[in-house]
C-alpha cells in the first residue's frame, strides 16, 4: 500500500480557508485531516460542525476527522452529517470503545482509534481488528507545530505487528511534526498515512511538498 498524505487544516490561513482547501483539492493529498479539539481534552479548542460542513462543500478529498474531545460518542452522528469520512476518536477519552468504535461505522464511516504518546499500544489488542484506522500522535495533541517525539517509530512497529496479525488492510497514520526528512523512516516502521500541517503550510510551494512526500521511498531510520 502506497502511503497516504493528509494534510491538516489546523494549519491552513482561515482568512482563505476555500483557496486552501482547493489547493489540497489540485495535490497528490489523498485526504484532508480536520482536527477537533474542545478545550478540555487538550487545552486548545479548533472548529466545530459549522467549519466543518464549509470544508466539505469544497473539498473533492474525503474528511479524515480526528476528535481530540472528551465524549465523542455525542457528536459522531452531527460529525458524519457535516461530511466526515473517517472519525476517529481518542481511547483515552472513551469508556466504552468497542460500542463507541460501532457506532462511528453504523453511520457509514471508517473508524480510528488514536493514542497519545503516552498511550501503550497493546491497550489496542482487544480491538484492532475492528478498526480501519490507528493514529498514532507523535507529538502530544492540542498544538501544531510541535517537536517530533522519537519513540514514535517503535510504537509504529508495534501497532503493524498487531495488525500484521489480525487486520492488515489497517490504515496507520502519524500526526505531528511530520514532514519531509522524516516520511521515509515512518513509512519504513509501517506507517501508511501521514499527517502534515505547517510543514504543507508554510511551504513556498505546498502543492510540491505534498508531492514530495507522497513519493517518498521508505528508508530504515539510523
Amino acid at each position: 500500500m502506497k502511503h497516504l498524505i493528509a494534510p491538516s487544516i489546523l494549519a491552513a490561513n482561515f482568512a482563505h480557508l476555500q483557496h486552501d482547501i482547493e489547493m489540497i483539492n489540485q495535490s497528490e493529498a489523498d485526504w484532508i485531516h480536520v482536527d477537533i479539539m474542545d478545550g478540555m481534552f487538550v487545552p486548545n479548542i479548533s472548529f466545530g460542525f459549522p467549519v466543518v460542513e464549509a470544508v466539505n462543500r469544497y473539498a473533492t478529498k474525503p474528511l479524515d476527522v480526528h476528535l481530540m474531545i472528551v465524549d465523542p460518542d455525542r457528536y459522531l452522528k452531527a460529525f458524519a452529517n457535516a461530511g466526515a469520512s473517517i472519525i476517529t476518536v481518542h481511547i483515552e477519552a472513551c469508556t466504552h470503545l468497542h460500542r463507541t468504535v460501532q457506532a462511528i461505522k453504523e453511520l457509514g464511516c471508517k473508524a480510528g482509534v488514536a493514542l497519545n504518546p503516552h498511550t501503550p499500544v497493546s491497550l489496542l489488542e482487544d480491538i484492532i481488528a475492528d478498526l480501519d484506522l490507528v493514529l498514532i500522535m507523535s507529538v502530544n495533541p492540542g498544538f501544531g507545530g510541535q517537536k517530533f517525539i522519537h519513540n514514535t517509530y517503535k510504537k509504529i512497529a508495534q501497532v503493524k505487528a498487531l495488525a500484521d496479525a489480525s487486520n492488515p488492510s489497517l490504515y496507520i497514520e502519524v500526526d505531528g511534526g511530520v514532514n519531509l526528512q522524516n516520511t521515509p523512516q515512518l513509512v519504513a516502521a509501517g506507517a501508511n498515512a501521514l499527517v502534515a500541517g505547517n510543514f504543507v503550510f508554510t511551504s513556498e510551494h505546498p502543492i510540491d511538498t505534498i508531492a514530495q512526500m507522497k513519493a517518498a521511498s521508505p528508508v530504515l531510520s539510523a
